[in-house]
């Protein structure tokens, strides 16, 4: 048996901070700061100069025990930012430190954000922690989402061991609209527990939220969620909740796939009320 200690694999720090900020008819990078393996490509503008899109990139490409990683992003009044990542992250199995990624955003007047990353995939023994924090100002919107692979089906192995944690906050102003805090622990009863996971091994939240919308907004997109829902998740189970301004939506299954195509496809109903355009989606998804 290996007697290789955790102390044999330096842990790695990686932070990003991305400032976006509206000039003229254009949202551009303003400023960004790394330091560790956390970077961004090039700005794209795929739309036009109205909506930048970043692609945060992590060149190891998972994340090992004692890992940390801090992505901050600031958009700017009446700018419109869309971040999302080459592929899935993958947590590995640690041999004794936490690893953990935090996500903090802030989004001004009138601004927007999309943070739609590629899915987590959680090796077994793996002792991770994921939170994300978003703070609106005066009219801003926001849209993202959180796929959740827990062990590799594919590869015959489940989440026997280890820790998946989670924390995600939505403020608007000094209204905290959104939380969800929870651990998943491999191995356990509840992994089968109906009011848990009933046996799942991928999990999808999608949320969107903008100010002020009408329920006469609302109860046509509610319908096209629905229809989302009973069009990709024969592969599991999915269901869509509406609150003053915010679009929930959950998959439960055993298909990465079928999270993804059903997050994807509320995206690109709920984009054009939610981000006020129709959805266009990053070449990277389909490299």
């Amino acid at each position: 048996m290996s007697t290789v200690t955790a102390a044999a694999f330096p842990a790695w720090r990686g932070e990003l901070a991305l400032d976006f900020e509206r000039r003229a008819d254009r949202t551009v990078l303003a400023r960004r700061h790394h330091t560790g393996p956390l970077l961004v490509q090039k700005p794209l503008y795929p739309e036009g100069d109205e909506v930048c899109h970043a692609i945060v990139l992590h060149p190891p490409a998972g994340v090992a025990g004692g890992d940390v990683l801090d992505l901050r992003v600031a958009c700017g009044p009446d700018a419109h930012v869309l971040l999302t990542t080459p592929g899935a992250t993958r947590w590995y199995r640690s041999l004794g430190a936490p690893s953990s990624q935090r996500v903090g955003i802030d989004v001004a007047a009138d601004g927007c954000v999309e943070w739609l990353p590629q899915e987590n995939i959680v090796f077994s023994g793996a002792l991770a922690q994921s939170a994300l924090d978003v703070h609106l100002g005066p009219r801003a919107s926001f849209i993202g989402w959180d796929i959740l692979c827990l062990g590799r089906r594919g590869s015959g192995e489940r989440f026997d061991a280890g820790f998946w944690r989670v924390d995600n906050r939505l403020h608007a102003g000094d209204r905290l609209c959104w939380t969800e805090a929870g651990r998943i622990d491999g191995g356990s009863t509840g992994l089968a527990a109906r009011p848990v996971l009933a046996g799942a091994s991928v999990t999808a939240t999608f949320m969107a939220f903008a100010p002020h919308l009408a329920p006469t907004v609302l109860a046509p997109l509610r319908l096209a969620a629905q229809a989302v829902a009973a069009e990709h998740c024969r592969a599991g189970r999915a269901a869509v909740s509406l609150l003053p301004g915010l679009l929930i939506g959950r998959y439960m299954g055993d298909s990465s796939e079928a999270a993804r195509r059903f997050c994807v496809a509320l995206w690109q109903h709920a984009r054009p009320v939610f981000g006020g355009r129709d959805a266009r989606e990053p070449r990277i998804w389909k490299t």
